[in-house]
């Protein structure tokens, strides 16, 4: 199979100094990392859509005053597989506030359930921090 660029749409959820993350695992690295919730966008659908659906999809949440903060190019090794994303990175706000309350979120995945929570920005400034993907995320928040 021919490798593709997929085109993803997440979202931060900043609140505060925090911003909303799932812990992920490579096991090729042997490496714990983080990443925002999201997901690839389909063909003829909008990228602020896209994240609409993404989130309603894995936390049953409605989400508004959604905005673009950036485009990323992420180019990367996931499992020993290379990829390559075009991301593009919104903020939005949960429609029931109670949400930012919560520590820990269930996120249903297709075939898992992961875990997602709160991280403040200044965690991934740590230097045994697991690493904040994609590449260049931490540099656009602050800069945002």
């Amino acid at each position: 199979m021919q490798p593709f660029i997929r085109s993803l749409a997440i979202c931060v959820f900043r609140h505060d100094d925090k911003i909303l993350v799932f812990e992920g695992y490579d096991p090729s690295k042997n490496q714990v990392f983080h990443r925002p919730l999201g997901g690839g966008i389909e063909a003829g659908e909008y990228a602020k859509d896209a994240i609409v659906r993404e989130i309603r999809e894995e936390l049953g949440a409605e989400i508004t005053n959604v905005r673009l903060i950036g485009t990323l190019e992420s180019i990367f090794t996931f499992n020993c597989r290379p990829g390559h994303e075009i991301v593009m990175v919104y903020d939005a706000e949960f429609v029931d506030r109670s949400l930012y309350d919560k520590d820990k979120f269930d996120v249903v995945e297709e075939v898992e359930t992961i875990r997602a929570m709160w991280k403040s920005l200044n965690d991934f400034c740590k230097a045994d921090a697991p690493p904040l993907y994609p590449d260049g995320l931490f540099d656009l928040l602050v800069r945002s």
